[in-house]
């Protein structure tokens, strides 16, 4: 699971940076470039919270627990 997370993560960073890219050599206008960069970031860090900061195998990680 969380390699697959993983994987969706680094794919919708790249796809932030993919339209900025197209947008230079001509090939995207600037309203699809703004659609693109809003979907891409916001499922980056829906995907994202889900595993960085963690240990592989736990949810969340263990806490002081008094």
């Amino acid at each position: 699971m969380r390699t697959v997370v993983q994987t969706i993560s680094w794919i919708a960073c790249a796809a932030t940076l993919l339209p900025s890219l197209l947008f230079l050599t001509g090939d995207m206008d600037l309203d699809r470039v703004k659609l693109w960069m809003v979907f891409a970031t916001v499922v980056w860090f829906a995907v994202t919270s889900l595993w960085m900061g963690r240990k592989q195998g736990r949810f969340a990680p263990a806490g002081n627990q008094t």
